[in-house]
């Protein structure tokens, strides 16, 4: 499995909500703080959103999406000097009545949240900027196929449609991310940023396919082809950590899912994250997780 896959796999989604809803002409909707990731596709229309902190809004036009990972409050609107008003869910009782189409001068739009598991999700959420924008045209086919999907699924309301719906906006997340990485732009620190970069990417390979080896930064650095300064001093400037306390702490994320949901004993966890003893992997995961791995092991998840 790729780092990015298996990052996602570890976050495990927990919660899902996806909807679709129109905006009328001149009119904007006011979205409180939350938690996760908000997404949003614009079918028909466009429109505009403004994440509170950020001094330009973004324009949306159809088949654009934005995700929100900040979970700070923003505004979708049609028009940037039109009047605001707190956004109402429509009734999921009559949600398959819904006009499924842009109002003149509004827009339609399909949105969905994400929340994940509280003791991973800042390894995902901290390498994202308060907004993600993903323009009609770049890796619009599965992106629109998506989008198109999830649109009819919401329509027709058949049996297992919220299902489909979950998966589809699964896609879209993920397409979003891989579209996103691939960008160009400023200078962006974080795991995933590192995945654009084939050397990067390399060594990041190595430590998720292997987190039992003992890696040194020699035997990495080798690995990818550099020097062990400079792969250390790229690593640190990208990821914004440095390789060996990268390893570290994805050891401990491993060993904390396993701990959770598994019968393995201490020692086999141990083992399995590259510690060959027990008190040397107690007193890695309690500098990592503020408890012992027993401790851990009964807490509620």
């Amino acid at each position: 499995m790729d780092p990015l896959s298996e990052v996602l796999s570890l976050l495990k989604l927990e919660g899902f909500i996806s909807g679709g809803f129109s905006i009328p002409a001149r009119t904007g909707f006011d979205f409180k703080q939350h938690s996760g990731i908000k997404c949003y596709a614009v079918v028909e229309g466009s429109c505009w959103v403004s994440v509170k902190g950020d001094a330009q809004p973004i324009f949306l036009n159809a088949g654009d999406c934005v995700f929100l990972p900040s979970g700070d409050p923003f505004c979708l609107a049609t028009a940037l000097s039109c009047p605001h008003q707190p956004f109402l869910p429509p009734d999921p009782q009559t949600g398959a009545n819904l006009v499924m189409n842009a109002p003149q001068d509004g827009a339609f739009i399909l949105g969905g949240r994400f929340t994940f598991s509280s003791s991973y999700a800042d390894t995902l959420l901290h390498s994202l900027p308060s907004r993600v924008h993903i323009a009609e045209g770049t890796g619009k086919n599965i992106m629109r196929s998506a989008m198109e999907c999830l649109r009819e699924e919401l329509h027709t309301s058949q049996p297992g449609g919220a299902l489909i719906a979950q998966q589809l906006v699964h896609i879209m997340l993920v397409q979003a991310l891989r579209i996103f990485l691939q960008q160009e732009g400023e200078e962006r620190v974080g795991w995933l940023f590192a995945l654009a970069d084939p050397q990067l990417k390399s060594a990041l390979i190595c430590m998720h396919a292997d987190p039992a080896f003992p890696w040194t930064l020699q035997e990495l650095a080798n690995r990818v082809g550099m020097s062990r300064t400079v792969f250390t001093k790229k690593f640190k400037r990208k990821v914004g950590n440095t390789p060996m306390k990268y390893l570290a702490r994805w050891r401990m994320l491993l060993a904390g899912e396993r701990l959770r949901n598994s019968q393995d004993s201490i020692t086999q966890i141990s083992f399995s994250v590259g510690y060959d003893t027990d008190s040397a992997f107690g007193r890695a995961f309690k500098k990592e997780w503020g408890c012992s791995p027993r401790e851990h092991r009964k807490r509620q998840p």
